[in-house]
């Protein structure tokens, strides 16, 4: 008896099947959390790389240890300006690029 091959899917499929096609709200949504959450990481390791705890880097931009715990776990509830603030006060570097229709935007 011959062995059942197993059909495998690109991690796009995957997105795709389950969550949405490209352009769907839900398909957007999801995106959206994705980077907020890889966002919120990258201010944990920048923190992290600077030793500073949560309380010191919330003392250096004004606000307490909690929110930049809520930041580091989803940064999907901070405005640009704390995102902004944090890393200046991180001293990192963060761009922003927009694309409107056809045209991209870079915000440094």
């Amino acid at each position: 008896m011959a062995k059942k091959e197993m059909k495998s899917y690109s991690l796009a499929e995957m997105k795709d099947r389950y969550i949405g096609q490209v352009g769907t709200i839900d398909r957007d949504n999801y995106e959206y959390e994705l980077r907020m959450d890889v966002l919120g990481r990258m201010i944990k390791m920048a923190r992290q790389e600077r030793n500073l705890t949560q309380e010191q880097l919330g003392k250096l931009i004004g606000v307490q240890k909690s929110q930049i715990s809520k930041l580091e776990s989803s940064a999907n509830s901070a405005t640009i300006d704390t995102i902004l603030k944090v890393f200046k006060a991180l001293k990192a570097e963060i761009n922003f690029n927009v694309k409107l229709e056809n045209e991209y935007i870079q915000l440094t």
